[in-house]
């Protein structure tokens, strides 16, 4: 548990196991938390797995006034990954660490082994942007009326409630603590790629998508697989927050590392 200042801010990370590095990336609301327990046991078990708060999340700087964007997000994880010595690392992205991630690869492709997607963003697709949008836009209503219900109200938006009831109180807290980066996140800029962009991403890369997670998620899935040459898509029971530890994630990622 440690922290270093990368991109001109204070990260907090953490380290597990030894090797070839992993990088994880969460996604918004989140911080490395999540990545804990069962995951990182597993991905410690086939390399030096690096798990970080993000900009604006729990342990790591909120400069204030706070805003943020992808772009910066992105610098943020290659910077980290210099500072540590942990380049070409296999980078995994969750949602909006997700998008994160593709991000990273179009502008660091040399510090990028492999990429491992779990459900990134609402691009190559104008349904799903629009859904995006109003995702958006409920929660912010939610936040006039009070500053710190966006993370319940961002879990119900993308259907996963049953989950939100199910975290234990700390996590729970957590999520809630990370309002303001919710909101700092969801006004962007986002994420902005075209198919051509995507093309030019070089790495192996897994896209795994949840049998049961919103339309728009589906809708974007087999363009964003299609775009980037060579990779492939995955499917999962479940929803929207897909277990970075799932066996197709594990065998992707130890047969890049082994490879």
């Amino acid at each position: 548990m440690s922290e270093a200042r990368a991109n001109g801010v204070r990260l907090y990370y953490e380290e597990h196991g030894s090797g070839d590095p992993i990088l994880c990336i969460h996604g918004t609301s989140s911080s490395a938390m999540v990545w804990r327990d069962a995951a990182v046991e597993a991905l410690s078990g086939l390399g030096r797995t690096i798990i970080y708060d993000r900009r604006g999340c729990t342990r790591s700087e909120r400069p204030e006034p706070y805003d943020t964007s992808v772009a910066q997000q992105a610098e943020d994880a290659a910077a980290l990954l210099e500072v540590l010595d942990a380049v070409p690392a296999v980078v995994i992205g969750r949602s909006y660490g997700g998008d994160i991630a593709i991000e990273f690869a179009l502008h660091h492709g040399e510090l990028v082994r492999a990429l491992v997607l779990l459900e990134a963003g609402e691009v190559l697709d104008a349904e799903a942007k629009a859904w995006a949008e109003d995702v958006r836009d409920a929660i912010e209503e939610a936040a006039a009326r009070d500053p710190w219900s966006s993370a319940e109200v961002l879990f119900e938006q993308i259907g996963a409630a049953d989950a939100w009831k199910s975290f234990p109180q700390p996590l729970r807290q957590m999520f809630i603590d990370n309002s303001p980066a919710i909101l700092a996140e969801l006004r962007g800029p986002w994420l902005e790629v075209t198919s051509d962009d995507l093309a030019r991403i070089d790495a192996p890369t897994l896209y795994v998508a949840a049998m049961g997670s919103p339309p728009a998620y589906r809708r974007v899935t087999d363009r964003i697989a299609e775009a980037i040459p060579g990779s492939r898509i995955v499917f999962v029971e479940g929803g929207h927050l897909i277990d970075p530890s799932h066996p197709e994630v594990l065998r992707f990622v130890r047969d890049v590392i082994g490879s």
